[in-house]
């Protein structure tokens, strides 16, 4: 199943709209793609709650980045892993993945081993679930 997730994850296009100021966002593309061996393309923005908006992030799922996946929103420090399995799977209903806020230990906000509980939530129109969980 690596095999095929690494497949769907390799064809997509990647885009990814971030605050100049913000230094989190750039390791995080980092980690996306090395781990998925893609490109993401870098889009910085003073605008990104237009962007979150454009994109119907709701609001209380609201990251500091927001990239554009083969027609997903990935809000926020989302593992490049959930970002594969989203792509494979294409759940019914499901607009993006989110991770809110900036979780110690999540990729790209790597603090000396120091980490934080963080959930991936999944979110359409009508839907929210935990896509996965990271302890």
């Amino acid at each position: 199943m690596l095999a095929a997730c690494s497949s769907a994850a390799q064809a997509a296009t990647y885009e990814m709209f971030r605050d100049p100021s913000c230094g989190c966002c750039l390791a995080w593309a980092d980690h996306v793609e090395h781990a998925n061996a893609v490109e993401v393309a870098v889009r910085e923005t003073g605008e990104m709650a237009r962007i979150k908006a454009e994109h119907r992030v709701p609001q209380d799922l609201w990251g500091c980045h927001t990239m554009v996946v083969d027609g997903y929103v990935i809000e926020g420090h989302v593992p490049a892993e959930q970002i594969a399995r989203l792509l494979e799977e294409r759940p019914e209903g499901v607009r993006g993945l989110a991770v809110a806020g900036m979780p110690l230990g999540s990729p790209g906000m790597e603090m000396g081993g120091r980490t934080q509980p963080y959930d991936v939530i999944a979110f359409g129109d009508d839907t929210r679930f935990v896509f996965a969980s990271y302890n």
